[in-house]
């Protein structure tokens, strides 16, 4: 692996949504994810669906590397696995199937035929009852529940032609008795933890109690995120967003499972809730897919993309188009010019101050309300916020200001984990300890890094007294020198 030894500098972006990418066999190596950082790049994604964990600590130390020679938080969310739930094998590695005949999954590990085939989740046996839809390799394959016993179930095909090896399995509108966290995703889990990334995603959470176990494993040493990919977590939203640090709109499996004219709806409802909640949210799956194999997106990929943006998510995923596609730094680069145009239609920004939620009846939301509007009226160059735990800089951008946020913090860990979040750029700088000195210190920052130049304003915000945790009580203008 060719390691850059050469500081660099990467200008603030021109755009508040952040841009995930996932790494893989595509872009393993520090010259690939250097160039997907100097091409939009934000926060970098490891999905533990693949992948040795030695492979994944590399890319850690590769990022780490790289986040100290531009000077840059960079955040990392391990992604697990999750209880994915997928068929055995069949003797030719794949079987023609026809509608309208019967086929049996069953727990016997031979390889099936056009007849059969193991599905080994006893589990599920017990979930299915006649009626239920199972629905295989991402929804192609379609069967209808005809009968059960203890070690199978028998169902009829009711479309799809062929079934190949180790497809996915979905069962739509029914709570499965399985937790989120699988004997592999526990080792996963610690050894992510282990070698120092900023978020966990939790996969196929169905229920409070999946996060709750979680949150417990975790531990406080780094963020957990819930992945919103069945529908039945839908009927939780509120709870789940209250127990999560952050959310994934994980459109891939929910796509299956819903109808597709109900996943537009469900993005955007989630969307608005966790911005609600004052939380980050990732729009993800299938975002620019035909980049994979092609150099540019099509028309409606494109408008994908925007739509997300429209709608105020703090970030947009590429998941295999960076991971195993053929063109992961033109992907990047293009759903970072996509994001930028979007941000630049006056309709955006009309978009976004109409759908502003109402601040808490708090000191620290009236006067990060009125940051919102100080910045937009003064026109200034950034909103400041000095934070230890994140909590004030999450309401700033809660407010989805024109401004960015430049976020001042002397604990690494919170400043990685807020590049997640919109419109912010953190700063890890030595302890602050009064509000003279962060001012100055700010627009020092803010001159240095791009964000203002002399003679600009920027909007500061803080409490008194100077340091204190969630008590933010104080509004300052400074003019950049």
């Amino acid at each position: 692996m060719t390691e850059p030894q050469h500081q660099f500098t990467l200008f603030p972006r021109r755009r508040h949504t952040k841009i995930v990418a996932t790494l893989g066999p595509a872009s393993s190596g520090a010259a690939e994810i250097e160039a997907l950082l100097r091409a939009g790049a934000d926060v970098f994604r490891l999905n533990f669906s693949h992948g040795a964990v030695d492979e994944h600590r590399a890319r850690v130390a590769a990022i780490r590397r790289l986040e100290a020679l531009a000077d840059l938080p960079i955040a990392i969310v391990a992604d697990l696995q999750g209880p994915k739930l997928r068929i055995g094998t069949f003797v030719a590695g794949a079987a023609a199937i026809l509608e309208g005949r019967p086929f049996r999954l069953d727990s016997d590990a031979a390889p099936g035929d056009a007849t059969r085939v193991c599905l080994p989740h006893p589990e599920l046996f017990r979930a299915l009852a006649p009626g239920a839809d199972i629905l295989l390799d991402d929804g192609r394959v379609r069967l209808r529940v005809t009968g059960q016993g203890s070690d199978h179930v028998d169902t009829v095909i009711l479309s799809g032609r062929s079934l190949s090896d180790r497809k996915g399995v979905n069962v739509p509108g029914i709570v499965l008795p399985l937790t989120a966290l699988t004997p592999k995703d526990r080792v996963d889990l610690s050894a992510a933890l282990d070698f120092g990334v900023d978020w966990i995603a939790l996969s196929f959470v169905q229920r409070p109690e999946d996060v709750a176990e979680a949150r417990r494993l975790v531990g406080g040493r780094a963020a957990l995120m819930v992945k919103l990919e069945k529908p039945a977590a839908l009927d939780h939203l509120d709870a789940l967003i209250e127990m999560a640090d952050g959310m994934m709109v994980a459109r891939g499996d929910l796509g299956v499972e819903l109808p597709p004219e109900e996943v537009p709806v469900a993005q955007r409802r989630i969307v608005a809730a966790v911005r609600r909640a004052g939380k980050p949210v990732i729009v993800a799956t299938q975002m620019l897919e035909s980049m994979i194999s092609a150099p540019t997106p099509t028309r409606a990929e494109a408008s994908d993309v925007a739509t997300a943006v429209y709608e105020g998510a703090d970030a947009v995923m590429l998941s295999a188009e960076t991971a195993a596609g053929a063109y992961p730094v033109e992907a990047v680069d293009i759903m970072d010019r996509i994001a930028r145009r979007v941000e630049r239609d006056p309709g955006y920004r009309r978009g976004l101050d109409m759908e502003v939620f109402p601040p808490e009846p708090t000191s620290a939301d009236a006067i990060t309300a009125a940051a919102r509007q100080a910045a937009q009226t003064l026109g200034a160059a950034a909103i400041v916020t000095y934070t230890t735990s994140g909590s004030t800089t999450l309401r700033a951008a809660r407010e989805r200001p024109a401004a960015p946020i430049l976020c001042l913090t002397a604990n690494t860990a919170t400043a990685r984990r807020l590049m997640l979040s919109y419109g912010v750029r953190a700063v890890v700088t030595p302890d602050i300890h009064s509000f003279g000195q962060m001012v100055d210190r700010a627009c020092a920052l803010a001159k240095s890094i791009g964000l203002a130049h002399a003679g600009q304003r920027l909007v500061v915000t803080a409490g008194a007294p100077f340091g204190t945790p969630g008590n933010t009580n104080t509004l300052r203008i400074a003019w950049v020198g």
